[in-house]
């Protein structure tokens, strides 16, 4: 079963195929508390039913029920959404308040696809996704009167293409590409303002991050629902073991790749878990000090080895032995996962998950009853680039 982009991806192909049409809803701002983050997306086909997740379910229905009526005129629409108590909400221009006490405001961009007049979005999506590379895109959100860019107007950047479009703002194309750069290479999404001479400009800077890639070493019993899950996610997941009665791709249906690789053979697959997720879970002690030693050596974005932090001090004393630098070390987890107290595969895998997730996020991953701020709240560092405003030279 397809999900996140992969899915949203798929059903794109699918209106494609049949020359058919869609709306494309897609989350470019929140102020104050919502379920899903600006850049969340939904596929609203003429025929079938809705692709992705704009919200926690309260959102979906309204939005796909007035897409099409909203973009009849074919132009770029932005829909605002209040979470608020029907009391308390104060924001006339809402386009509909849901009375969910969530004091939040969603705003939503709704844009037409076709055969005739494609989204260029979706384009970098797909480079996105089979090259394996991020890419970032500006999409204006609002403008002032009589301005020359509109809403839905956008700018991509991918290191694999260079882009030959233009906006019809000189000054506002000159920054928005500065702007974008510095999005790929921070590697995070933000909202900026421009200041012309009339009026501002609001921007979208997306971050639009790669598949995220996971390895399994080891195809046990319990790796079967952490690849499961993985997917689930729209990880893509790849499973590697020695043996090769544990290394059948019917064991593990959900994955995108099921190796058996000698654990005995030099290590070759450095281009693989370099940049991955990696969870060493082979129950092999022999193989578990092969692909440790080997996956240490390079450079994971994470490394989680199963089983009690005695038996993994032993596999790194014996490692040390013969390899002199371990630049991966301070990316080790052991023993793996989050302290959830369960032990069937499932806990397992859910658990290991976990911890993953929080490290992607640079969370600790404990309870959210003691977290302080706000669930989504940004660290310093990311919202010191949430809102920006930049004056243009030309406007």
């Amino acid at each position: 079963m397809l999900s996140g982009i992969s899915a949203l991806l798929d059903a794109i192909g699918s209106v494609e195929r049949d020359n058919g049409q869609a709306v494309l809803a897609t989350v470019v701002k929140v102020e104050g508390s919502a379920y899903r983050r600006p850049g969340a997306r939904m596929l609203i086909p003429l025929y079938g039913g809705t692709v992705g997740t704009i919200s926690g379910g309260c959102l979906e229905s309204e939005v796909a029920k007035k897409a099409w009526w909203l973009t009849d005129g074919g132009e770029a629409v932005i829909r605002r959404y209040s979470t608020a108590t029907q009391d308390d909400d104060d924001d006339q221009d809402a386009a509909l308040t849901f009375g969910l006490g969530c004091n939040g405001t969603v705003h939503v961009l709704l844009e037409r696809h076709s055969a005739e007049k494609p989204l260029g979005v979706l384009d970098l999506l797909r480079q996105v996704r089979e090259s394996g590379q991020p890419g970032a895109l500006a999409t204006v959100i609002s403008s002032y009167r009589h301005a020359r860019v509109r809403v839905g107007d956008r700018l991509a950047l991918h290191p694999s293409q260079a882009s030959s479009e233009r906006l019809p703002e000189p000054g506002l194309d000159d920054a928005l590409r500065a702007d974008l750069a510095e999005t790929l290479a921070l590697g995070r999404s933000s909202l900026r303002t421009y200041q012309g001479a009339r009026g501002e400009i609001e921007v979208f800077c997306e971050y639009l991050p790669p598949q995220r890639r996971l390895v399994i070493f080891g195809a046990g019993h319990d790796a079967q629902p952490l690849s499961h899950m993985a997917k689930l996610l729209d990880w893509h997941v790849s499973v590697i073991d020695g043996r090769a009665h544990f290394a059948r791709a019917e064991r593990f249906p959900d994955a995108d790749v099921v190796r058996q690789v000698d654990a005995k053979a030099p290590y070759n697959l450095t281009r693989l878990t370099d940049g991955a997720l990696v969870a060493i879970m082979s129950h092999s002690y022999s193989q578990d000090r092969h692909w440790l030693g080997s996956v240490l050596q390079g450079s994971p974005l994470y490394v989680g080895q199963l089983g009690p932090r005695e038996r993994t001090e032993r596999l790194l004393g014996e490692i040390r032995q013969y390899a002199a630098q371990l630049p991966a070390l301070e990316r080790l987890h052991y023993p793996i996962g989050l302290d959830i107290g369960g032990d069937t595969p499932e806990s397992v895998a859910t658990s290991i998950l976990a911890e993953m997730t929080a490290a992607l996020n640079e969370r600790s991953g404990g309870m959210l009853k003691h977290r302080l701020a706000s669930i989504h709240a940004q660290t310093p560092l990311e919202s010191s680039d949430i809102a920006t405003t930049t004056r243009l030279t030309a406007s």
